[in-house]
């Protein structure tokens, strides 16, 4: 029976001794209170009630700075908010200085990025402060890095999450970037009409232009027949151009529907002679 019990005390201690780290850990075995060995992942034995294991998480980890007011360079009090990514490097020193160089390192960030930003942005107006935001997240990565370097923390990187002026300065602020809008949208308005105007008027001037050209043409058709004309008329007719003349005109009033009075008595042959210029015929009696 001693025996059965002497053999279970030494079971339960070996199985109250057994530790598992995981790969997404490290630890520090402490013995007696004062440091004794690093563990790295796998299985690991210690002594209970002599050593005792801390785990340290090694992974990329966020903590959000907390929404805060602060006081600009212009006087106005922004809101603002960001977030810090860190992680404890893998190495025994480093993963000792994350428990014994500070403190809680995660509330020691937030705490350390909030007085940062705060010393960054009351150097800054209110709207540089929103055009240089990559500007603060280096500055603010830079001083966390440089503040953390003992804590055996890497900054992964920071994000201004952020940076909201008072509601009335907001208000303002929309109404003068719906103004601008506007007044680029008008501009881009006006481009447009001007370039359909500009369009129209050369559709005009080419309009213009053929319509001169079809003049121009037809007056040349025109005194190329009057050449042929006269060509002909100096061939034909010589020293009959009043004649030639009269023919025209007749011409021109029966295409016209010109209306011709006849006198009683008269034949219509030679009234058409007459109106041509040409001696009536004599009716044989």
């Amino acid at each position: 029976m001693e025996i059965f019990l002497i053999v279970l005390f030494i079971v339960l201690f070996f199985f109250s001794g057994i530790r598992i780290v995981r790969p997404t850990h490290k630890a520090l075995i402490e013995r007696l209170g004062k440091y004794h060995r690093f563990a790295e992942p796998g299985f690991h034995w210690i002594i209970p009630l002599i050593e005792r294991m801390f785990k340290v998480n090694i992974t990329e980890q966020m903590v959000n700075a907390e929404p805060q007011e602060i006081i600009t360079n212009d006087n106005l009090n922004a809101k603002v908010d960001a977030q810090v990514y860190f992680k404890v490097k893998g190495d025994e020193e480093s993963v000792k200085g994350s428990q014994y160089a500070v403190n809680n390192y995660s509330w020691q960030i937030v705490n350390l990025a909030r007085t940062t930003l705060r010393n960054i942005i009351g150097t800054l107006t209110l709207k540089s402060a929103n055009s240089e935001r990559g500007r603060i997240n280096s500055d603010l990565h830079r001083t966390l890095l440089e503040e953390t370097r003992s804590w055996g923390i890497e900054i992964v990187r920071t994000e201004l999450k952020e940076i909201d002026p008072p509601k009335d300065v907001q208000e303002t602020m929309n109404k003068v970037v719906k103004a601008e809008n506007e007044k680029i949208a008008a501009i881009d308005f006006a481009s447009a009409r001007e370039t359909v105007a500009d369009g129209e008027k050369r559709a005009k001037i080419k309009e213009a232009e053929g319509v001169k050209q079809a003049k121009i043409l037809s007056a040349e058709g025109e005194a190329e027949a009057i050449k042929l004309v006269n060509e002909a008329a100096d061939r034909y007719f010589i020293g009959n151009a009043q004649l030639l003349r009269k023919l025209q005109a007749m011409e021109a009033s029966l295409k016209e529907n010109a209306k011709v009075v006849i006198p009683t008595g008269s034949e219509l042959v030679n009234i058409i002679g007459e109106m041509a210029g040409i001696v009536p015929l004599d009716r044989k009696k």
